[in-house]
């Protein structure tokens, strides 16, 4: 169970989950290519791809920063090739970037719609495509997006239709490529935390640090996530993966290290099926919604 010398194209990893991605493969000796738009610090958020690389780079990684737009089909291309031409392939794409807007349908203005859906479903459908000739010639391929179970249920839609769509989009990515794709032995599927994850959007869209200490850090998804990667792309694919459930299959059981600061039951995430809760003793208080 090792990425070392595989090459990584993580979009949005300059921080959070992308970036706890990133550290993880790194440790291995991973090449990781960090594309995201933060090249300049952020007053309100942590992180650019500059000291995103530098980190990888300490954890026993090679590391290849780009500013990268990935609402813009050039940039894209672009971000791909240098990767491919610097590390001599792809092994592994990663559909981090996301948007998130919480607005019911009349307070969602329709430059906030266009921005979730530019970044969440047509990215991840152009990070994908531009990646897919390089992980054909790859010899474990994988996509994986961060995109939850596609559960049809009203109560994720009814309180901000918008980015329910937008996040939708990205899972039916991994339904229809993780089909398209599997004659060619490429691995598509969707990881997605059974729980509240401790990120900037966390803090600073759904209630700041008492909902952080409902949460677990990034790294259970960065462990779920290198867990999957390590796994054989043939039979392993089409999947709706959630972080715990993955490293209780791995053996598992104790992820209080995941959640060190809480005193109580942990928030659930969006979009968890009522059914996946009964397959672990994580005591959760409500879900987000």
């Amino acid at each position: 169970m090792s990425l070392r010398s595989k090459t990584l194209f993580i979009s949005g990893g300059s921080r959070g989950i992308g970036l706890a991605i990133a550290l993880r493969a790194a440790r291995d000796g991973a090449n990781v290519t960090i594309a995201a738009k933060t090249a300049e610090p952020h007053p309100k958020l942590p992180g650019t791809i500059y000291t995103a690389a530098e980190e990888i780079e300490k954890a026993g990684g090679k590391a290849l920063p780009v500013v990268c737009d990935i609402r813009e089909e050039a940039q894209v291309a672009e971000a791909v090739a240098k990767t491919a031409e610097t590390f001599g392939g792809i092994d592994i794409c990663v559909n981090n970037a996301s948007a998130i807007n919480l607005s019911g349908t009349l307070d969602t203005d329709m430059k906030r719609y266009d921005l979730m859906h530019q970044i969440n479903t047509r990215g991840t459908f152009l990070v994908s495509k531009m990646c897919i000739p390089h992980l054909k010639q790859a010899e474990n391929p994988h996509i994986l997006n961060l995109a939850p179970p596609l559960d049809m249920q009203a109560k994720w839609f009814r309180n901000h239709v918008a980015y329910t769509m937008a996040k939708f989009g990205m899972s039916m990515c991994t339904l229809g490529m993780s089909a398209e794709f599997e004659k060619d032995g490429i691995a598509v599927n969707s990881l997605w935390p059974l729980t509240a994850i401790d990120t900037a959007a966390v803090r600073n869209l759904l209630g700041g640090a008492g909902v952080a200490a409902m949460s677990r850090s990034p790294e259970i998804m960065a462990d779920a996530a290198h867990a999957i990667l390590s796994r054989p792309s043939r039979g392993t694919t089409g999947n709706f993966f959630i972080d715990e459930l993955v490293l209780r299959e791995e053996g598992v059981s104790d992820f209080s290290k995941y959640a060190p600061e809480a005193k109580g039951p942990l928030a659930g995430d969006f979009f968890v099926p009522d059914e996946v809760f009964s397959k672990t003793d994580t005591k959760v208080a409500g879900t987000f919604g």
